[in-house]
């Protein structure tokens, strides 16, 4: 016999009670759009293994800001593929770079678009590695920090909000904020990748900026996807060196890392729904194996796990969603 008293169901009869019942809630202030900025003109081409998704040359940034806006998108994370790259990943700190240009574009026409930007050196640097390496092999931290300063520094005078390393250098959120706090940017806010595996789900990304490393892999500053742990410590670390914001990535593999992060600190948590997982979400919906509303609810395992920021490459599609989520 049915115990009446005790019958959840009655909370689910309609749209309406399961609306006012309801824990988590998406909004388009949740999300953070990535834009890849490009050398050229008048380029807006698809990147392959990402459909939908493009390569812009500056001079189209406008354009595209306004689509995303009217879109309900409030925040991008700028990325840029330089036209050369070197030993030195020089290209990540000019004034001229493309970041910058691209940041000056869009906060220029559109001063209200939050705008973040990708610290690392991989895309700048001839062995598409994060860091710089000693002749025994070993990460070059001095280096490594020295050059990622001169990289957020430069964003930051481009106008940048918001900078976020991604490259899981020891001590760089302190290196960096000391930097920043230095040339009187004291203002700009840190979001930390800190807790980022080394991960088998980046592999359309790093066609679309051509950052594969040119020997070895990443594992010897990426996480260990086996740990869990570990990530604590580094969010630890990186709130005590001045991150504003930390993040988990990738998302949807690893929510069980973005709650305990978000159980154990009492600062704002990012997730980055990775190209991998947009690959393999996109490509079944489209082939009709999975219907769309599979995205939100992707989307919305993200932010139940704790996150208060989600960056992801469906921000275009959300208010769509939205509309349709009941």
């Amino acid at each position: 016999m049915i115990n009446n008293k005790k019958k959840p169901t009655r909370l689910r009869a309609s749209a309406t009670i399961r609306a006012l019942v309801r824990e988590n809630v998406l909004t388009m202030d949740d999300f953070i759009y990535p834009l890849f900025a490009v050398e050229g003109t008048e380029i807006r081409k698809e990147i392959p293994s990402m459909k939908e998704q493009y390569h812009l040359s500056v001079d189209m940034l406008s354009e595209e800001i306004a689509m995303l806006k009217s879109k309900g998108i409030r925040a991008v994370l700028v990325f840029g593929e330089p036209k050369q790259k070197d030993d030195e990943g020089s290209g990540a700190f000019f004034e001229d770079g493309i970041v910058q240009r691209a940041v000056r574009e869009i906060k220029g026409t559109y001063p209200d678009m939050f705008v973040a930007t990708d610290v690392c050196l991989c895309q700048y640097k001839s062995d598409g590695h994060c860091c710089f390496f000693s002749d025994k092999g070993y990460i070059d931290h001095t280096k490594t920090l020295d050059a990622l300063n001169k990289v957020a520094v430069s964003h930051a005078k481009a106008g940048a909000d918001m900078v976020a390393p991604s490259d899981m250098m020891d001590g760089r959120v302190g290196s960096i904020r000391h930097s920043l706090d230095a040339a009187g940017f004291d203002y700009v806010s840190i979001m930390a990748y800190s807790a980022k595996y080394a991960s088998n789900l980046y592999g359309p990304f790093r066609e679309a900026v051509h950052s594969a490393p040119a020997f070895g892999d990443r594992k010897a500053y990426q996480m260990d996807f086996s740990t869990s742990k570990e990530a604590l410590r580094e969010m630890r670390l990186d709130i005590e060196e001045g991150a504003d914001i930390i993040m988990v990535k990738p998302a949807g593999a690893y929510l069980d890392i973005i709650r305990l992060g978000h159980e154990r600190f009492d600062v704002p948590m990012a997730a980055y729904q990775v190209s991998g997982e947009y690959s393999m979400l996109y490509n079944a919906v489209k082939d009709g194996v999975l219907n769309k509303m599979a995205i939100y609810e992707s989307l919305m395992a993200i932010k139940r796990s704790g996150a208060n920021i989600i960056i992801t490459y469906f921000a275009k599609q959300i208010q769509e969603l939205l509309g349709e989520a009941k």
